[in-house]
């Protein structure tokens, strides 16, 4: 058992918490796609996002102060996260475009736009 939890059981929540997050952090671009590059998926980010927030309800006053802090940070990051994807989508969109448009421009320098350089 690790001694960041006082019990099993608040160590085996957390695990489940913790893949909840993985899979709202992924859908919200701040981890890798298995598959490559960075997906947004609001909609699936909400969710887990949400479902970490019935835990949070389900389990207010069972659990010891430092979950309860832990599990209230933990949200609100998330809940934070959430908010700016959509801001941070579209800048990794913009610096994808950018940087395709210097590999043109390097590829080919009679075709590519010498005046984004």
């Amino acid at each position: 058992m690790d001694a960041t939890f006082p019990n099993e059981s608040t160590e085996r929540l957390f695990q489940l918490i913790h893949m909840l997050q993985r899979t709202a952090l992924l859908n919200l671009g701040h981890l890798p796609h298995p598959e490559g590059g960075f997906r947004f998926n609001l909609p699936e980010a909400k969710e887990a996002i949400d479902l970490i927030g019935a835990l949070q309800t389900t389990t207010k006053g069972n659990l010891d102060a430092k979950s309860h802090a832990l599990l209230d940070g933990l949200l609100s990051e998330l809940r934070l996260q959430f908010v700016k994807a959509p801001a941070r989508q579209r800048q990794l969109e913009e610096e994808e475009r950018d940087a395709e448009t210097v590999k043109q421009t390097f590829a080919s320098p009679r075709d590519g736009p010498s005046e984004s350089l």
